[in-house]
């Protein structure tokens, strides 16, 4: 009973959150005339995951007033607050040129730093500091800054078309749970996923790209999830999953797959509408 009214108390605290956040920041992008053309040609705002890790600081900041806040929420609200900066940088002023692991890490190679390779970079810094301060010893860190790196690309990955990389994210994060058991630290996992729910309408109607911004979030907190809750085996097993999505993904369209797939093509059309098909 416990558990299920600290996840509806601070869900409900995230999705309130989120909403005020929107409510003023989608009209300042538009102001301010951060928008980029989406996959139909529509000048829509960009980077609006920005505002998920400010509806979890709100949040936390109650956790605070309240004498609940655990000193690991601190860590794991600098990694959303810094993995979602470099997003918002890649979105503003990301060069397209150049793109996937290979493209970025070999313009790096040749002294070139794109900022899709400053992202990954960064993102595997963030990875890496959040994995040594869950402590274990080396392969556990190795492994648990893989896992976090990967995840964070994967929903880049994944945010191509209206919601998709949010829908990629309830499924995995559903199956973490179901694997964690008791392990889940709702009060930690509640604020984004409220955030994300009151996000939902805003992306799968395009009206709006949550962007790197927000995509990088989802991907480092699933990563965040899986570290500190499951064991070393199914984070493992994980591991492999990620390896060979990223390896299917730099010779095949993921959403050309996708399109080609009924199941998942209707679950991916679920919620848009023919408007936004």
């Amino acid at each position: 009973m416990e558990a299920a009214l600290i996840f509806l108390g601070a869900g409900l605290g995230g999705a309130i959150a989120e909403g005020l956040l929107l409510f003023f920041l989608l009209r300042m992008l538009k102001e301010t005339g951060a928008v980029r053309k989406n996959y139909q040609g529509i000048d829509i705002p960009i980077s609006v995951g920005l505002t998920f890790p400010l509806a979890m600081m709100l949040v936390f900041l109650v956790y605070l007033l309240l004498g609940r806040a655990a000193e690991s929420f601190a860590f794991f609200l600098l990694g959303m607050t810094v993995i979602s900066f470099l997003g918002f940088i890649d979105d503003m002023l990301g060069q397209r040129d150049t793109l996937g692991f290979k493209g970025h890490f070999g313009a790096l190679l040749q002294g070139r730093l794109t900022t899709g390779g400053l992202k990954a970079l960064g993102g595997g810094f963030v990875a890496l500091f959040i994995a040594i301060s869950l402590g274990g010893a080396w392969w556990n860190v190795v492994l648990n800054t893989l896992l976090m790196a990967l995840f964070t690309n994967l929903m880049n990955l994944l945010d191509l078309r209206p919601g998709r990389a949010i829908k990629g994210y309830l499924l995995l994060l559903l199956l973490i749970e179901a694997a964690a058991g008791t392990n889940v630290d709702w009060w930690l996992l509640a604020p984004l996923l409220g955030a994300v729910l009151a996000y939902l309408p805003v992306d799968v109607k395009a009206r709006a790209m949550m962007g790197d911004a927000g995509s990088n979030v989802l991907g480092l907190a699933l990563g965040i999830y899986a570290a500190g809750w499951l064991s070393w085996q199914f984070r493992l097993g994980i591991l492999l999953f990620l390896v060979a999505m990223h390896l299917y993904t730099e010779k095949y369209s993921l959403t050309t797959t996708i399109e080609n797939n009924k199941l998942l093509k209707a679950v991916d059309q679920l919620g848009r509408g023919e408007k936004n098909g």
